[in-house]
């Protein structure tokens, strides 16, 4: 099982991978499918409207999470990691005008967002909770092509033939070959055991299988680079966050209050954990405002990593960019254990699967750092993912802000709690992360889909009742 760091980190735009990136990106490879010739379509036919539907968490929180506007940026031929978060409104201003897109390399397409765009809450699809149908019409409403694509968490997408060869592949499928594909933990410290290597070791030879050391290294720096960025404009920031709920920026405030406090040398035995809190907070204040973020693995808890990256740089001795990169490389192996053998998806099993993996990600990147043990390690991100089991996904107002941003908050204060405990032993420990992986996927298996990102239960519809 191979999972490349920069398939778990990508730079994108907020405010939700699976719900923003993903559609974009897949409007984006229906675009590429019409243009290519690996179709069949009668003879001189030419595809001149396109329509899409939302499904399942699509359809109930679309709207709140920029859906719809992924969706018709994508088929301007717009991709997340280069789209410009400031000419996006006027992308999207100039189809509602024309009822029209034209992107680069096609001829136009009819598509009026106002009726060619369905959030159809009615009809889920079977493949997971996150389906889109995009179709293709003649001149005349005849359908050319049909595709059903599914976003299954952090900006990855597939077909609904892709999703079903993942399911049945799960367990045996190796992937690309690389020197230690480990498929879970236990594989993970076998192997380093073997090896004599880290965790980080290990990542960084897979990734060198497949791509140079100065491609690999530079591409880290990059997705810290972007990380760090997306933490500065949100310290920066200010002003009512958009979509309704009039939540104001707030890290900002908080940040002033430590700088004063640091310049003061006040005495303060919280320091470290609001330090955590105020740059998660930048971060998802960023994402929830339409951003320029990493999903880490997801946008929703795309605060939790970069927050204790800096922690790092900041509070630890020698921790310096190559720390930065064994970090991210040991983040990424644990990340991709957890969505090989569970998921990332808080459409598919809550909240845990996102801010409880990036906690899990986060400590085991610290732990690392701190010089720990594969088995610290492992530890270390046992214990932040154990401490988050049965965290539901419960956007109020289908808005990726509350309790999104505060939830990314505490998931950095649990990390570095995780990563410190484990590292205050010897990395035995009752439960493996192997079995807190499973409990994961079982429990988002049983939780009830009003509290799966569909903001029909839980906080969405409490806090409105009160």
């Amino acid at each position: 099982m191979f999972l490349s760091v920069f398939d778990v980190f990508k730079i994108g735009v907020g405010p939700s991978s699976s719900h923003t990136m993903g559609p974009m990106s897949a409007a984006v490879r229906f675009l590429d499918e019409i243009a290519g010739n690996d179709w069949p379509r009668p003879a001189g036919a030419r595809v001149a409207g396109i329509k899409v539907s939302l499904h399942g968490s699509l359809a109930f929180t679309g709207i709140g999470h920029g859906t719809g506007r992924a969706v018709v940026l994508g088929l301007t031929g717009e991709l997340p990691d280069q789209v410009d978060p400031d000419l996006m409104d006027g992308i999207i201003a100039s189809v509602e005008k024309s009822r029209k897109v034209s992107p680069p390399g096609h001829p136009h397409y009819d598509f009026d967002p106002k009726t060619d765009l369905v959030f159809d809450k009615k009809t889920p699809l079977p493949g997971h909770a996150n389906g889109m149908t995009f179709t293709a019409f003649d001149r005349d409403g005849a359908m050319l092509l049909r595709r059903i694509y599914y976003s299954v968490g952090g900006g990855f997408v597939v077909t609904d033939t892709e999703l079903a060869a993942m399911k049945n592949n799960r367990k045996q499928d190796a992937g690309k070959p690389v020197p230690y594909p480990f498929a879970n933990a236990k594989q993970m410290l076998a192997m380093a055991a073997r090896s004599g290597l880290s965790i980080s070791q290990m990542k960084r030879a897979n990734e060198e299988s497949q791509m140079s050391r100065e491609e690999l290294d530079a591409g880290l720096d990059r997705i810290w680079t972007a990380m760090s960025a997306c933490i500065d404009r949100g310290l920066g920031g200010e002003g009512i966050m958009p979509g309704g709920l009039k939540v104001r920026r707030r890290a900002r405030i908080l940040h002033d209050k430590l700088q004063d406090e640091w310049r003061q040398n006040r005495r303060n035995p919280l320091l470290a954990n609001d330090w955590l809190s105020v740059y998660a907070m930048a971060v998802n204040e960023e994402n929830a405002s339409g951003g320029r973020v990493v999903t880490a693995p997801t946008n929703g808890a795309a605060g939790v990593i970069p927050a204790t990256i800096r922690y790092v740089l900041q509070f630890h001795d020698g921790a310096d960019q190559q720390a930065v990169r064994d970090y991210l490389l040991t983040a990424a192996a644990i990340g991709g254990i957890i969505k090989h053998n569970a998921s990332i998806s808080g459409a598919e099993v809550g909240c845990q699967g996102e801010v409880g993996s990036a906690a899990a990600m986060s400590a085991a990147g610290l732990a690392a750092v701190m010089g720990g043990t594969p088995e610290q390690i492992e530890n270390a991100a046992e214990i932040a993912l154990e401490h988050h089991l049965g965290m539901t996904c419960d956007p109020v107002g289908g808005l990726v802000q509350v309790p999104c941003i505060e939830r990314n908050a505490l998931g950095a204060v649990k990390a570095v709690t995780a990563a410190s405990l484990a590292m205050k032993g010897d990395g035995t420990h009752f439960v493996p992360l192997d079995a807190c992986i499973e409990t994961m996927r079982q429990t988002g298996l049983d939780m009830n889909e009003r509290y799966k990102e569909t903001s029909t239960g839980g906080l969405a519809v409490n806090v409105v009742e009160c």
